[in-house]
């Protein structure tokens, strides 16, 4: 109920240009008891799944990559264990911060401190390269294609591998711009510049490939400058990361012709050969992606569903023979698929 209650309110705003967003949202809330809670985990070996994705990927007209959390996990961006434990130790001995998710919330005493946090957490999972070639390798298996990309991830990876920005719809945002807290000023603004400066005033320097990293001595300071403490261009205002937590969240020009372009390349192809693929979406946002996947593949009878999770690739029985199932690490079976397309060369 409290789900339903949100997209309800989400739908409530006045959009005056198709919106991709509003449109996926409606079929998610459509597939909502319709499969009747009757799940398959999918039908043939792993081989025969591999081979049956491969061809899919060759031959398919158009392609709708919807891509969760799992594929940048799977690339490296960790939220928790060593990557976490080396760039926030600090943090975890004064406040017992288990992630960084959970550090995105955690009521700190003051300005200094918070975005002390907020420009570690932006800069380690935006502006650094992945340790995995994921998006690399998915982007290898699309660029020919005739693709577009809807994502619940924030951390601009797709751009970063190559992907045209013209067919990407970063729905939740993105941690590489802030927003004003004063909800009159709909716009973004982009963060790089001031990201870089915060991480050089806790004390972490450049190493040879000009990341940032824990000075030798390991001493760095828990807190910025109150000088530095972001403020909006336009009021003066305090400022925020462009990230969809509520109703604050700033839908900006960007934003809006991206969901447009992803409702028009929706229906454009709504009665053709198309791969709906679903890489690393879990069970925090499934209305998004997931349950919206299934409903045009279900009203699609040329359509096939796609989906790539570790211990989470399931379908509904009702579409288990147009469906496809691959439980395991997501760059690992991009790779198979890669090198099976390089055998039939």
């Amino acid at each position: 109920m409290f789900l339903k209650r949100k997209i309800k309110n989400i739908m409530k705003k006045s959009y005056s240009r198709r919106n991709g967003y509003l449109e996926t949202l409606q079929k998610g809330l459509v597939v909502l008891g319709t499969f009747e809670n009757k799940f398959s985990l999918g039908k043939g070996s792993r081989e025969e799944r591999i081979e049956l994705l491969k061809n899919e990927i060759q031959n398919a007209d158009a392609i709708v990559v919807g891509a969760g959390s799992g594929l940048s996990t799977s690339a490296g961006f960790t939220y928790s264990g060593e990557r976490f434990e080396k760039y926030f130790f600090d943090f975890i001995k004064e406040y017992g911060i288990a992630d960084m998710y959970s550090g995105g919330f955690y009521p700190f005493p003051n300005d200094e401190i918070r975005w002390a946090w907020w420009a570690r957490h932006i800069y380690f999972n935006r502006y650094v390269k992945a340790e995995k070639t994921v998006y690399e390798k998915l982007f290898s298996l699309l660029k020919d294609k005739n693709y577009f990309v809807i994502t619940t991830n924030v951390d601009h990876q797709f751009q970063k591998a190559g992907f045209n920005k013209k067919r990407l719809f970063y729905t939740q945002g993105d941690y590489g711009l802030f927003q004003s807290v004063n909800p009159q000023i709909r716009k973004t603004y982009d963060n790089e510049e001031w990201v870089m400066k915060a991480m050089e005033a806790q004390g972490f320097v450049k190493d040879e490939n000009e990341v940032f990293s824990i000075p030798t001595n390991g001493e760095i300071l828990m807190r910025i400058p109150a000088e530095l403490i972001p403020k909006c261009p336009d009021d003066g205002s305090d400022m925020t990361t462009n990230l969809r937590a509520d109703s604050s969240f700033v839908e900006d020009e960007g934003w809006y012709t991206a969901a447009e372009k992803y409702s028009e390349f929706l229906e454009n192809h709504k009665n053709i050969h198309v791969l709906f693929l679903e890489l690393g979406v879990g069970a925090n946002t499934p209305v998004i992606i997931k349950y919206p996947f299934w409903y045009m593949t279900m009203e699609n009878k040329k359509a096939v569903y796609a989906c790539i999770n570790y211990r989470e690739a399931f379908c509904p029985i009702k579409l288990e023979d147009r469906s496809i199932c691959l439980d395991g690490d997501i760059g690992e079976v991009l790779g198979e698929i890669y090198k099976k397309i390089e055998e039939d060369i």
